[in-house]
C-alpha cells in the first residue's frame, strides 16, 4: 500500500508544474513508446519533475513517473523503463504492472492504486503543455 501521506493528485507533488508548462512536442515522442522527462519548475528545485509520456499516433498520455506503491520512480533511467507498447508500464523496483491506457493496476503489490495522470494539452501544431487540473 502507499504510504498514508501520500498525495493523491499531481498537483499536490513537490515541484508539480503550473498549468500551461510547456513540456515538449508531441514529434519529439517516439510513436508507440513510452518516454521519460524531467521537467525543471525552477523555483530552485534540487530535482525535476519527472513524467512519463506515452505516445500512441496522435495521442499522447502523461503520468507522473511514481509508484504508488514505494513513492519511487517506475525506472531511473530510460533504459531502465519496463514497459510493453500499447499495453502496460511496470515498476522496475518490484514489478508492480500499469496499464498503458489510464495507469490503473494490471497486477502486483499495487492493488487498488494507479499511477498519477498529468493532464495534457496538445495544440495544433504539436506542442504539449500542462493542462488545468
Amino acid at each position: 500500500m502507499a504510504p498514508s501521506n501520500s498525495p493523491q493528485h499531481w498537483f499536490d507533488l513537490p515541484r508539480a508544474p503550473a498549468p500551461g508548462t510547456a513540456v515538449c512536442t508531441a514529434s519529439e515522442l517516439p510513436d508507440g513508446q513510452a518516454t521519460m522527462l524531467a521537467l525543471d519548475t525552477g523555483a530552485g528545485a534540487a530535482q525535476p519533475f519527472r513524467l512519463l509520456l506515452l505516445r500512441d499516433g496522435p495521442q499522447v498520455r502523461a503520468f507522473v513517473n511514481r509508484c504508488p506503491h514505494f513513492g519511487m520512480p517506475l525506472a531511473a533511467k530510460q533504459a531502465q523503463l519496463i514497459s510493453k507498447p500499447g499495453v502496460s508500464i511496470s515498476c522496475n523496483v518490484h514489478y508492480a504492472r500499469f496499464r498503458w491506457s489510464d495507469g490503473g493496476c494490471e497486477s502486483g503489490e499495487c492493488a487498488g492504486e494507479g499511477l498519477m495522470p498529468v493532464p495534457l494539452v496538445i495544440s495544433p501544431d504539436g506542442q504539449l503543455t500542462i493542462a488545468a487540473a
